[in-house]
């Protein structure tokens, strides 16, 4: 029987030519010289630190518009309030959200079983396998998935004859 998975993953490679591109940009900036402007990725996620909240913003927006030149969604990144941190350096948090919580599982679930088509979508971990009889119907069940409004960046992988 043919199927896929539908998942939620980052492209870590792009946010990495991302991150240093921003840096780049950060370093030769008029308007970043003296900031002490910085973008890190750290076990917590990926760290923005600059001298002041403004800064310290601006640089999240290099980013961001460095993550857009490379196709990856903002979206996948959720942004903390600024708080301060030694030596009156501001810090911005990002955290990355990767992978398809229970929640948005259950949602293509009930969407794909909902939709009438000859499919079926089980959870498995942090993704949803969908099967079918024919390619045909697994190709109408990404078309249904992406016509749907479910605030998340899906990918479709493992496609099998």
């Amino acid at each position: 029987m043919p199927s896929f998975d539908v998942v939620c993953e980052l492209n870590w490679a792009e946010v990495a030519n991302a991150l240093i591109q921003a840096q780049k940009e950060l370093n030769q900036r008029y308007d970043f010289r003296g900031t002490e402007a910085e973008i890190e990725k750290t076990d917590a996620g990926i760290v923005i630190s600059a001298s002041s909240e403004d800064r310290c913003r601006a640089a999240l927006d290099v980013f961001h518009d460095k993550l857009v030149k490379r196709k990856v969604a903002f979206s996948y990144f959720e942004a903390e309030e600024p708080k301060p941190g030694a030596k009156s350096i501001i810090k911005i948090l990002l955290k990355v959200k990767e992978g398809l919580d229970r929640e948005k599982a259950k949602e293509i679930v009930l969407l794909v079983k909902d939709s009438k088509l000859k499919a079926q979508a089980s959870i498995q971990e942090d993704m949803v396998r969908i099967t079918g009889k024919k390619k045909d119907d697994l190709q109408e069940v990404i078309q249904l998935l992406r016509s749907s409004d479910l605030k998340v960046e899906l990918q479709y992988k493992n496609f099998r004859d």
